[in-house]
């Protein structure tokens, strides 16, 4: 996922977080979820790569 994609996938979770909050339809609080997964996956790659090993 480049820095684009990730914006734009932060702005529809937010988007549905508010929506459930609103309304709480479980079918938004899925959506929320699944969007929340996606981006905790993407954090977690990202810092996968970025963290380096701490020295000794």
């Amino acid at each position: 996922m480049n820095a684009r994609e990730f914006f734009y996938t932060v702005a529809q979770m937010r988007s549905a977080q508010q929506a459930y909050f609103k309304t709480r339809d479980p079918n938004v609080f899925r959506a929320a979820r699944k969007l929340e997964n996606i981006i905790d996956r993407e954090i977690e790659r990202v810092r996968s790569i970025v963290t380096t090993p701490e020295s000794t």
